[in-house]
């Protein structure tokens, strides 16, 4: 089948919007697809559209309709067009939904956050990740957390730092910070903290490989986010069995379920402290999470996301 995968990130960006198609069209060829991934539709021959982002993709959703008004059509919901666009945009937002033959979001609360009409045609599938290429091998000298995302509001990218400060003196935490800077204020205060925090390093935006290499080293990833719709980053930490500390926001609920033992109150970096003091001194709590995790860790492999793929299409086509 030839499919037409609309993403609104350009071809190098990094963010996730361009992570997700790309590893979905990978996927997708595997089992013999022809997938192209652009950043719109003008009127290309395909047999089915992947659009990533109902409100960002609005246009292209609009103008693959008009054009193949019984066409199959996938929309991927964005973690804004849920937190944000359905509150701010919502006839564009809701426009896409409803020409999509079906909906596929990223964590298992997406649905609650939907009108009712919406809810038949939603599936949920879990972004994936490969193994670590070598063994974890943590810093014995420093307790290094690894924080991935870029430096924006929806990130709340500096609450770690904050927490970092907020830490007795004999801590031996290191927050290393890899990502985006999304415009020179973001930079500027990164640089300010890296003046007055010397438990804090900013590393800028950094490949995959990196990201990996991060990981081997690191004891501990924390997600700070104000909101997701369901973070890779997640998904990476725990097929690398790192332990995960996360606020506890829908997005993060929705992938480590309501009884993962490794949440702090969003926007709380008193709390977010205590968490983390709690992972360096309490070996049995680091133990819980890493179990935690590896309980979960199979539900987030490139097998299981390409057959919730297959089942989505098989449906509408």
């Amino acid at each position: 089948m030839k499919i037409h995968l609309v993403t609104p990130a350009k071809e190098n960006s990094r963010n996730g919007n361009r992570t997700s198609a790309t590893r979905w069209a990978g996927l997708l060829r595997k089992v013999g697809h022809r997938v192209n991934v652009d950043t719109d539709y003008n009127g290309e021959t395909t047999d089915l559209v992947i659009a990533l982002h109902a409100w960002r993709s609005a246009a292209a959703i609009r103008r693959y309709r008009e054009a193949r008004p019984d066409g199959p059509l996938v929309v991927a919901l964005g973690g804004t067009d849920v937190n944000t666009y359905l509150k701010t945009e919502p006839a564009t937002t809701l426009a896409s939904m409803q020409m999509a033959d079906a909906l596929v979001c990223l964590h298992d609360l997406i649905a609650d956050e939907l009108p009712f009409e919406f809810r038949q045609k939603l599936s949920v599938i879990r972004q994936s990740a490969k193994p670590l290429p070598r063994p974890r091998n943590p810093s014995k000298r420093s307790f290094d957390i690894c924080v991935i995302g870029h430096l924006r509001e929806e990130k709340d990218p500096f609450r770690v730092a904050l927490a970092a400060r907020l830490l007795p003196p004999q801590s031996k935490v290191r927050v290393l910070h890899y990502g985006k800077a999304h415009s020179p204020k973001w930079s500027l205060r990164a640089e300010a903290e890296m003046r007055v925090n010397p438990r804090y390093r900013w590393k800028g935006e950094v490949s995959a490989g990196r990201i990996r290499q991060a990981f081997i080293r690191a004891k501990l990833m924390v997600i700070s986010s104000l909101q997701e719709g369901g973070a890779n980053v997640v998904s990476e930490a725990l097929v690398a069995d790192v332990p995960i500390i996360a606020s506890d926001i829908s997005g993060n609920i929705g992938l480590l379920g309501s009884d993962f033992g490794g949440y702090f109150r969003v926007g709380d970096e008193a709390s977010l402290a205590e968490r983390i003091r709690q992972a360096e001194v309490d070996e049995r709590f680091m133990e819980s999470l890493q179990q935690q995790g590896r309980t979960l860790a199979p539900m987030f492999t490139p097998e299981q996301e390409l057959a919730d793929w297959q089942k989505v299409l098989s449906a509408i086509t």
